[in-house]
């Protein structure tokens, strides 16, 4: 009976489970960072940013700025992500550009937000294949971190920034 209720409350706290690992493919392409080399080349990323929001977001776009765009969200116990992207000016010339995604979920995010981070950074590379799908589920809490660009999810379903 010990081991039942164990189990119970492990997959309750999914804590114990092995869902919440991430793929190491997926952590390095998450923990890449996204920086661009040109004005023009920052311009397109930015774009792509825009357009990744858009088409993966269950909320509705509430700021689009040549430096952020932000999402409403998240809402009272939804698992759905709200995402902040910020585009950063480097000294060098360059520009990084941050991922940051939240939620609110008891159960954690959905999708997970170091899935999230790497498609998104793959799509603003251009390296995805396929353009994002509205019905896309996203993933675990990430949190905006200026002074590195980035914002991770942790492996505990907290709020990160890649």
């Amino acid at each position: 009976m010990r081991k039942g209720l164990l189990a119970v409350l492990c997959a309750a706290a999914a804590g114990c489970s092995t869902q919440g690992q991430v793929n190491p493919d997926v952590m390095q392409i998450a923990t890449t960072p996204l920086t661009c080399t040109s004005k023009p080349q920052c311009d397109v990323w930015w774009q792509r940013a825009q357009t990744w929001v858009s088409g993966h977001s269950k909320y509705k776009i509430e700021a689009a700025t040549d430096t952020l765009i932000q999402t409403a969200g998240p809402d009272g116990g939804k698992r759905a992500l709200a995402y902040q992207i910020t585009r950063t000016a480097n000294p060098d010339g360059t520009a990084t550009i941050g991922f940051a995604a939240h939620c609110d979920g008891a159960m954690g995010c959905k999708p997970n937000p170091w899935e999230a981070g790497a498609d998104f950074k793959e799509y603003v590379r251009g390296v995805a294949n396929s353009a994002p799908q509205s019905g896309d589920d996203v993933k675990p809490t990430a949190h905006p971190d200026v002074s590195q660009g980035q914002s991770i999810p942790s492996t505990n379903g907290e709020a990160v920034t890649q």
